[in-house]
């Protein structure tokens, strides 16, 4: 299947009788909410985060922050199955927009920055900075394959991806050790930015878990589009 045709025949195949007007109706609809749903998200991080409910405790672990990370995830996976119609559009998403996005990530260079004037500690500054640059530089050059469907543009696709999270675990992980919390057991003695404060808060509790949001329905329609081509086969 072509991936650039995908939300086209999308419409067409959601309705039994073949009314594809119907289908694209759905579609604009289920966009409307999902936009919806972000907007309101990214309002509530934006919210709770000047009121410094993310800035923890240095005897506490850092829950809120945890908190707000995997809810949007855990989300998107109950109504991925619970629902077909949200299930339909997330795979009828123009893949080159999802990959295209990807290339913000490159604003993760400003954790080496804010390193450089020791703001904030190597261990975490380095994987996480390294790995939004290398990802976000890398996403054009995916988007170019995907439109050109340049041979083995899946499997670029697919690294993109997995590589985009497996930064997401480093950076993640590293952190809360360098956190000034009950877990920051490699947390820096000396004051730095705060990513609990806003508006780094932002990062944390907005812009990754939509990131990881963007990779998952990625690797979903990748996975589609093989189990397609082998039914083809």
């Amino acid at each position: 299947m072509n991936p650039l045709s995908a939300t086209a025949s999308k419409a067409v195949m959601s309705d039994p009788s073949g009314n594809a007007t119907t289908g694209a109706a759905q579609d604009r609809g289920m966009a409307r909410a999902v936009v919806v749903a972000v907007a309101l998200w990214l309002a509530i991080t934006w919210i709770t985060g000047t009121a410094n409910v993310f800035r923890g405790s240095p005897s506490e672990p850092p829950l809120a922050l945890l908190v707000a990370l995997l809810t949007p995830p855990l989300a998107f996976v109950i109504a991925y199955r619970g629902s077909r119609r949200f299930r339909s559009f997330a795979l009828s998403i123009d893949l080159r927009l999802l990959t295209a996005l990807q290339g913000w990530r490159v604003i993760g260079g400003m954790f080496l920055v804010l390193f450089s004037f020791e703001m904030l500690p190597g261990l975490f500054a380095y994987p996480a900075g390294v790995g939004d640059l290398a990802v976000g530089l890398a996403a054009p050059f995916v988007v170019r394959a995907i439109a050109r469907q340049s041979p083995g543009w899946q499997r670029q696709v697919l690294w993109l991806n997995v590589a985009g999270l497996v930064d997401f675990v480093g950076a993640i992980g590293t952190g809360v050790l360098t956190s000034a919390s009950a877990l920051g057991f490699f947390a820096s003695a000396s004051p730095g930015a705060d990513m609990g404060a806003f508006p780094l808060s932002l990062i944390p509790t907005f812009a990754v878990p939509l990131w990881i949001v963007v990779h998952v329905v990625s690797l979903l329609q990748l996975a589609r589009l093989r189990s397609a081509a082998v039914a083809a086969a």
